[in-house]
């Protein structure tokens, strides 16, 4: 409506005698009254803009009522987001109150473009973009673009550079952003802790347990919120996962904080004493200059959840690639034969395995720097490019972020060191990185995040980051950028028994929160039974050979770990064998199947014309299900599958058979108690 306002007039023309005569003093009170009335309800209106997405089935409403920004979404006319705020605090102003809107822009375009690190290979969908300017009292003004597709809500706000004088900088304190969800609305979140806490002051780490189906109003388990992304389910209405993409070393990194009745999730930034203390919780940003992408993506079923690339719709590349980066596989020492296998002798073995299954990579992790050295580092490396492999090797990000001891230390996180180590690593033929021990989201942590990968890409260097936070579109905006960790993964399953015991349970969760937004390097399809390397001693692996096997498909990273050690490699049946060296690392197409968060998943993906059907159910009882493929109908394909265990057996045969897919697409199959399926 915009500005509009009422100018009381107590005096009034006499139509006969064309004279002004003055109203009695009721008449002027009762037309007072009711202007001030009339003004009092057009504030609370305010302005509003309705984005419909292309379909139709998805609208959201922005609106200024009361001089607040505010949003709210439904889809398929059911409210997925009741009233939600917007709005920023910065050191130049307040724009979180007594603020007008303007709509400045809406258009409908067509989003375009070609991947090749994560769930599809090319992403063309129609959407809207529309942009939005909110001026408070001093005519301090903020934009906020919207960018809607059919399952997809993506905003940011921008602040402009005054076209005269100052400022041309700002810092920004915090967010109004919210995520008002329904009442019913039940949570899948995994809490934030504090920081400069657990082994060695490293935490956060991103390794705390999700929730499942737990009510808004239970308190997170550390009492400061969640790190994304966040997903809920709206009772029958549907499903809402809500994350953040786009944020580079020019901004910080965000969760969720604790909800509030009424109000639900607002955005939170990092907490005070992460990076040991150092730097501030706040983003510093020039002018012009934007936060990044606040997402939502929204369903009546898990299927646009699982296939969303709202992560990668709204960013851009940060610089090219300089070289056409491999995608593959690799092994791994570190994760069953721990540090004791960081030696050259070991790491030959684990070089042939990998010759052997075709593999591109063999990882070498933590303490290589001592307990094999430079210059035999040299040897092993000329040793793996003679059987057809390249080495990724591991460093500690440390600096001065937290007490992690493993080597080499004191290098990554400084330019000078880093790029004099990346220029050796490039001599010598090594391929990749693995970075770890980064603890927070503040922005000198992000920034160190790109500078790795900006300088890694100089080099011609993929990158790997564990014991870190979400990526953000890294994907897209990085072309070297390789994978995370940021999640509970595969160590755990072997520290503890009561970790291995949740595994079907985590990976039933994944493909729906941690790896629906990013490549997850999860670290492993693990074929060891045991969690020891005579494969004999400690606790077992509860998960069936076939369970791991679909994790290869269940789980996207375009550099996968295989957990498979050579002294277990050989025992494998020849079926086992013969999977295990064609699993695909790009995927040009993803499609949900079925599933639940934290119970069952079936993920099928395609490379090329081939599509593979992985399935994992991670409870303790059989479960049967009719598979709907249409992708498959008609065929008949391989199917990996575990037969019903034996009285006195901890891990079910498994056998490989031919599945006749019905003319109509479906498939009826059972899945035995933490095992798994693999169609191809």
């Amino acid at each position: 409506m915009g500005n509009f306002s009422v100018k009381p007039d107590y005096r009034m023309e006499d139509p006969t005698t064309q004279q002004t005569q003055t109203k009695p003093y009721y008449i002027m009170k009762s037309t007072l009254l009711f202007s001030m009335a009339l003004l009092a309800s057009l504030s609370a209106m305010g302005t509003e803009k309705t984005i419909t997405s292309p379909d139709g089935k998805l609208v959201v409403t922005v609106n200024d009522n009361g001089g607040t920004a505010n949003y709210r979404l439904s889809y398929g006319g059911k409210t997925m987001l009741r009233d939600s705020r917007l709005g920023l605090k910065t050191n130049i102003g307040d724009l979180t109150d007594h603020l007008s809107m303007t709509v400045m822009g809406d258009t409908l375009f067509t989003n375009s473009y070609t991947m090749t690190r994560t769930k599809v290979s090319r992403v063309e969908k129609q959407a809207r973009r529309v942009n939005l300017v909110f001026a408070n009292d001093k005519n301090l003004q903020m934009e906020v673009e919207f960018y809607v597709s059919n399952n997809d809500v993506a905003y940011r706000y921008t602040l402009a550079r005054p076209k005269k004088g100052n400022p041309k900088c700002a810092v920004v304190y915090g967010e109004a952003s919210s995520f008002n969800l329904p009442d019913q609305t039940t949570t899948f979140l995994s809490p934030q802790i504090q920081p400069m806490t657990g082994w060695e002051r490293t935490k956060p780490s991103y390794e705390e347990v999700f929730s499942s189906d737990a009510p808004m109003t239970q308190k997170s388990q550390y009492g400061v919120g969640y790190t994304f992304p966040c997903l809920f389910r709206v009772g029958t209405d549907g499903w809402v996962l809500v994350s953040e993409t786009g944020v580079t070393g020019e901004y910080v990194g965000a969760r969720l904080g604790e909800y509030q009745s009424g109000e639900g999730y607002t955005i939170a930034y990092p907490q005070e004493g992460e990076m040991n203390g150092n730097g501030t919780p706040w983003a510093a940003i020039s002018l012009p200059g934007h936060t990044p992408w606040r997402t939502i993506t929204v369903g009546q079923t898990l299927a646009p959840i699982a296939e969303t690339t709202i992560p990668f719709d709204v960013v851009e590349e940060q610089y090219a690639p300089s070289e056409n980066y491999r995608a593959g596989r690799y092994t791994w020492s570190w994760l069953i034969w721990q540090d004791q296998s960081i030696n050259y002798e070991d790491q030959v073995k684990f070089i042939d395995t990998a010759a052997k299954l075709g593999y591109e990579y063999v990882l070498v992790d933590d303490w290589w720097d001592t307990h094999i050295g430079r210059d035999r580092m040299e040897e092993l490396s000329r040793y793996a490019q003679s059987k057809g492999v390249h080495l990724l090797l591991w460093y500690n990000s440390n600096g001065f972020e937290n007490d992690a001891p493993q080597g080499p230390r004191n290098i990554m996180h400084r330019a000078i060191n880093r790029k004099k180590e990346m220029a050796w690593m490039k001599k010598i033929g090594v391929k990749g990185i693995k970075v770890d021990f980064f603890a927070g989201d503040k922005q000198q942590t992000m920034q160190l995040y790109e500078d790795i990968l900006s300088d890694a890409n100089d080099y011609g260097l993929q990158v790997i980051f564990h014991g870190c936070t979400l990526p953000r579109g890294w994907e897209r905006m990085y072309p070297n950028y390789a994978g995370s960790e940021g999640a509970l993964a595969s160590e755990n399953v072997y520290f503890t028994k009561e970790h291995a015991q949740r595994e079907g349970y985590d990976m039933t969760m994944h493909p729906f929160g941690r790896n629906a937004v990013g490549s997850f390097d999860w670290g492993g399809v693990i074929m060891n039974r045991m969690m020891s390397k005579d494969n004999r001693s400690r606790h077992q692996r509860y998960t069936s050979d076939v369970f791991e096997m679909a994790t290869a498909i269940t789980n996207q990273c375009s550099v996968n770990c295989v957990e498979v050690t050579p002294n277990v490699v050989d025992g494998l049946p020849d079926y086992v064998q013969d999977y295990l060296k064609a699993i695909p690392t790009t995927w040009d197409e993803t499609r949900y199947i079925a599933g639940y968060p934290t119970k069952y998943v079936v993920m099928a993906r395609r490379t090329d014309d081939k599509w593979l059907v992985g399935g994992l159910n991670g409870t303790r009882q059989p479960m049967t299900l009719t598979l709907n493929l249409p992708m498959l109908a008609g065929k008949t394909v391989k199917c990996y599958i575990d037969k019903k265990a034996k009285k006195g057996q901890l891990w079910p045969d498994s056998e490989l058979r031919q599945l006749k897919i019905g003319k109509d697409g479906k498939a009826k199959v059972t899945l035995q108690p933490m095992g798994g399926i693999v169609l191809e």
